[in-house]
């Protein structure tokens, strides 16, 4: 399948690693100009170039750039955008992939911290799809895709400010979906499962202190709770992101879908 993406300029956020950094890759892969967005200059610096070199190796010319911001910043996503206009032209596909917050219970957590997922995970996406829809309106095309969590579905224990936050990025979605279906500009939402990630592993060790039991044994019990019986490779997460911003995908808008091996329960 042809996904349509050759020449088409690409934001993901996130991309220094993990599943950021592979949507990234698979993008350019696909022949699309991408920029490439975190906060850790270095890491940025190394994903950019394996991103390029994905994009010159591979049956289409992708390109890629960077920009290092930190996104709590409200002045970053009009930084990022601007300039990606300037090095790489119109976006025509924006992927916001954010990194986690600490872990918590919800009846203990201070408004503190409640101000500062929101600025981790919700604000920034507000702000980066209103930053493009103007120019995505304006040629009757664009793909935003926000990448949440299967939190979103199955809250995850001692993870209420991801659960909450991803939920009120997953409504906004929804709505704003419905808003600019007319004008060519999908919008969708994608949670993915249990990844083999840094994140993932660091989660694992937080917990296990906390339960005072070995990372191992947490790690067997997940995926005892996992029919696929294994993690997600963010190989995998990243192609599903591909579909979802590519030309086929153009009736495909307001959805919530979830990549995790059979992870959720819920019958929708």
């Amino acid at each position: 399948m042809q996904l349509g993406l050759s020449g088409k300029t690409a934001v993901v956020t996130g991309a220094s690693r993990g599943i950021g950094r592979a949507i990234a890759r698979i993008l350019c892969a696909e022949g699309a100009r991408v920029m490439l967005s975190a906060r850790d200059e270095a890491d940025l610096m190394r994903a950019a170039s394996a991103c390029a070199a994905a994009g010159s190796s591979d049956m289409f010319a992708g390109d890629a750039a960077y920009y290092a911001g930190d996104l709590n910043d409200p002045k970053t996503a009009e930084g990022l955008i601007a300039y990606t206009e300037r090095k790489l032209g119109a976006v025509d596909v924006l992927v916001v992939n954010t990194g986690g917050p600490p872990g918590g219970m919800a009846g203990e957590l201070g408004e503190q911290s409640w101000r500062d997922a929101a600025e981790l995970l919700f604000y920034p996406a507000v702000r980066l799809a209103q930053a493009v829809l103007p120019m995505m309106r304006a040629r009757k095309w664009g793909r935003i895709l926000f990448i949440t969590s299967i939190s979103v579905k199955e809250p995850v224990e001692n993870l209420a400010l991801s659960n909450a936050l991803r939920a009120a990025v997953t409504g906004f979605a929804k709505t704003l979906a419905r808003e600019v279906a007319a004008d060519g500009v999908t919008v969708n939402t994608l949670g993915p499962g249990y990844t083999a990630t840094e994140r993932l592993k660091n989660l694992l060790e937080e917990n296990a202190r906390r339960l005072n039991v070995n990372p191992r044994e947490l790690k067997e019990r997940l995926l005892d709770q996992i029919p696929a019986a294994r993690l997600a490779k963010p190989d995998e997460i990243a192609a599903v992101a591909a579909f979802l911003v590519s030309e086929p995908a153009a009736y495909l808008t307001g959805q919530a879908l979830m990549v995790d091996g059979g992870y959720s329960h819920g019958l929708l």
